[in-house]
């Protein structure tokens, strides 16, 4: 069985939000407005739309990897 594991790349995340939309119990914005995966979520969450989310990202911050 395959895991995954999901990450934003803080540096080139823009704030757009996309992420957070279209997988809000993966993906949370800090503070500034920021993505970040919500803790404990590091593993995907079982969300189907975790690729989704990455796919829709504009500027490809989002990692989603399969072990």
């Amino acid at each position: 069985m395959s895991s995954l594991r999901v990450s934003i790349d803080s540096g080139v995340c823009i704030g757009a939000g996309q992420c957070v939309l279209t997988a809000p119990s993966v993906f949370d914005q800090d503070d500034d407005g920021f993505g970040l995966v919500r803790t404990g979520r590091e593993d995907g969450g079982g969300d189907p739309l975790v690729k989704d989310a990455a796919r829709a990202c504009p500027v490809q911050a989002i990692t989603v990897e399969e072990d």
